[in-house]
Formats: C-alpha cells, sequence, structure tokens
C-alpha cells in the first residue's frame, strides 16, 4: 500500500508540474482526435508512469466555420468564432492555445492582443524544424487558404525558406479532397496516389520538401511515403505542444 501511494505521489507531482494545454479542435474532429492521441503518447513516454497531458478543449462547430468561410466569405465571423473559444480556454486556465488545424492560424495576429496568453504557432513550429534539416525550399500542401494566405511564406521567410505553392489545378485536388474526403475520416489510394504525383512534380519544380499544411493530411500519407522529405504539421505541433508543457 505504501509503494502504491509513493507511486501515486510522484505522479501527481509529475501532473502538478505540467502546464495547461487549451486546444481549439472540431477542425475536423478526425485531426483533433489525432492531436489528443499523440499529444498524450508523447507526454506518457516522456513523463513516465502512467502520465497524461493536462488539456482543456474547445471543440468548435466546423460546420459554423464552413458557412462563415466558405458559404458567406465571412472572415470576419470566422475569426470572432475562434476568437470566442481562445477565450474559453483562457477562462478555463490554460497556459497556452494549440489550434488543431492549420488554415485557422491565419487569425492569430489579430486574435493574440486580446489575450493574456500565447499561440503555440503551427508554422513557427514547422519552419524551425525544415531550418534544422538544411532544407530550403517548401512544398506546401493545404487547404486554399492555407496555399493562398501569406501566413506560411512570411514565417517560413524568416528562417530562410521559401515557399513553393501548388499550381490551380494542384490546389483544387488538394482542397476538394480534404474537404470532400479527408475531414469526414475518408481516405482513399487514389487520393494517396494522387497527392504522391503532386509531390514529385513540385520537387521537379524545385521544392527540395514538402509540408503536410493540414492536419489530415498525415492519416492519408505517411511522411515515409512522400517522394519528398516530408514534415507532418501535425506532429510536429504535438511533440511542441508537449515539450512546452513539460518544460
Amino acid at each position: 500500500m505504501r509503494a502504491f501511494a509513493t507511486i501515486a505521489a510522484a505522479g501527481q507531482d509529475r501532473t502538478l508540474q505540467m502546464k495547461k494545454i487549451g486546444m481549439i479542435g472540431g477542425l475536423s474532429w478526425v485531426s483533433t482526435a489525432e492531436y489528443y492521441k499523440r499529444i498524450n503518447e508523447m507526454t506518457q513516454a516522456q513523463a513516465g508512469g502512467v502520465a497524461s497531458a493536462r488539456i482543456v478543449l474547445e471543440s468548435v462547430n466546423r460546420q459554423e466555420y464552413v458557412d462563415a468561410v466558405i458559404e458567406r466569405g465571412d472572415e470576419g465571423a470566422a475569426c470572432a468564432q475562434i476568437g470566442r473559444s481562445a477565450r474559453a480556454l483562457q477562462a478555463a486556465g490554460a497556459d497556452f492555445i494549440v489550434i488543431t488545424c492549420n488554415d485557422v492560424h491565419r487569425f492569430v495576429p489579430e486574435l493574440q492582443p486580446g489575450l493574456d496568453i500565447g499561440f503555440l504557432h503551427i508554422a513557427e513550429v514547422t519552419a524551425q524544424a525544415i531550418k534544422a534539416r538544411g532544407l530550403r525550399k517548401v512544398a506546401i500542401l493545404g487547404v486554399r487558404k492555407t496555399m493562398e494566405s501569406d501566413f506560411y511564406p512570411e514565417i517560413l521567410a524568416r528562417s530562410g525558406l521559401e515557399a513553393i505553392i501548388p499550381d490551380e489545378e494542384e490546389k483544387r485536388l488538394i482542397h476538394d479532397s480534404i474537404y470532400e474526403e479527408l475531414v469526414n475520416n475518408r481516405f482513399r489510394d487514389q487520393t494517396r496516389r494522387e497527392y504522391q504525383r503532386i509531390i514529385a512534380d513540385m520537387g521537379r519544380r524545385g521544392a527540395d520538401c514538402v509540408a503536410f499544411a493540414c492536419t489530415e493530411i498525415p492519416l492519408l500519407l505517411a511522411p515515409q511515403d512522400s517522394p519528398l522529405p516530408a514534415f507532418s504539421t501535425t506532429e510536429l505541433h504535438c511533440r511542441a505542444a508537449v515539450a512546452r508543457a513539460l518544460a
């Protein structure tokens, strides 16, 4: 009984030392589930015992977000939705915020001044990992908002990296496959082969690596199956979140 109490006390000490991760999820639930799984797997591996992460989850309604962004083209409404979730996480005692979706990070500069806690930015984490590998020209694969927004090129450029964007037909295929298949938990071999073809073509156009800049893409195509060195933004973001929580 005394041994069990000692183990329990040690586990409690590790838990009390962890920072609380505020997670904005639901965009989609598919990638959010992967975040929860990987963050807890990494936390247990690093903290030991049966440790699990301290997470408070604000799971937004993806349909509300899609209605604003796609149906109405109302960026302000979409940003306000994410802002409400960020403030809820702050009120719940989160120490920092992780958004389980790449394209939503375009709202971070607007939202950050109104918060007392910071975001762990997915593009910054990705840029650091790519730079550490000595690579420079990054193919960006994600939804249209991610591929056409400035936040990835600008953040990569701060690390001396260059963003390579798919052509129009490639963007259409990637975006449509994410919205119609991946966020609905559908992963088809044909779609996987199309991604491999696009990545290989972008390599011939100068890219020396690829960022899976949509958190569902690594569930379709494993980095080791990519024609170019590939960086899973989901994995990198989870790893960075655990490192910050346990720091």
